[in-house]
């Protein structure tokens, strides 16, 4: 009854190991830049959430002299800076590097077809799963990465709680966020993608969005499994007998 985790190809770890250098960096990232939005923060220097903002303000704020920042802390800002800039280098050369590889594989391209799937997302499945013969069902692949409702069931009566958030966290936050992208369209075209619309009407946009990301995961593993490209409008043949 004991069950074995498949082994690797060389290619799959070299593929991963290139998702983990470049994870780390985007931590790195983003430790950098909060790093230095809350140093200047002390000083009531104020700048909004996300990229952009900071590498548009800080060179702003470091070149205003009415601002009255002694001199060593603007050089401090401007080394951390750099720093950052460096690390954002390192992000896009691995962004490269996933992305030739995700354009040399038949099997990440036909996952980059599923909407809330893209390059990074679908490179990142094929190397952890590898073949997906080994899962008997689409389910197990969704258990497997940790998408699926924990149960706390008694006397013939259901009861599913959130997800159980074991398995890779990685895959799960990956699919997760490509899903929150597709939640965001929903929105603003409820026409174009009623059941999720529907869904979002119903619950929430984070429990859509993990349901979105649990349909996924069982996409890839159907075309993984069968070979076969992704059809929107999909709909299986009944055998009449």
């Amino acid at each position: 009854s004991m069950r074995f985790v498949a082994v690797k190809s060389t290619e799959q770890q070299a593929v991963l190991a290139l998702h983990r250098v470049r994870q780390g960096f985007v931590r790195e990232r983003t430790a950098q830049g909060n790093q230095i939005r809350g140093l200047l923060a002390e000083f009531g220097q104020i700048i909004a959430q996300g990229f952009a903002p900071l590498r548009q303000r800080v060179p702003e704020i470091l070149e205003d002299a009415s601002n009255e920042l002694p001199g060593s802390f603007r050089r401090l800002v401007q080394r951390l800076l750099d720093h950052l800039n460096v690390l954002e280098a390192q992000v896009d050369e691995l962004n490269a590097q996933i992305l030739a590889w995700h354009r040399a594989n038949a099997h990440s391209q036909k996952l980059e077809q599923i909407p809330g799937i893209g390059p990074i997302t679908a490179s990142a499945l094929v190397a952890s799963v590898g073949d997906a013969a080994q899962f008997s069902c689409a389910r197990e692949l969704s258990a497997w990465i940790g998408l699926v409702p924990r149960q706390h069931s008694s006397g013939g009566k259901e009861r599913l709680l959130g997800i159980s958030k074991r398995g890779d966290v990685y895959l799960r936050t990956l699919l997760i966020h490509g899903a929150r992208a597709l939640v965001q369209l929903a929105q603003l075209h409820p026409e174009r993608y009623k059941w999720l619309a529907a869904l979002i009407g119903r619950s929430n946009a984070n429990i859509a969005a993990v349901a979105v990301a649990n349909k996924n995961a069982r996409i890839a593993w159907a075309v993984l499994a069968h070979g076969k490209p992704f059809m929107a409008n999909y709909s299986p043949t009944l055998n009449p007998a």
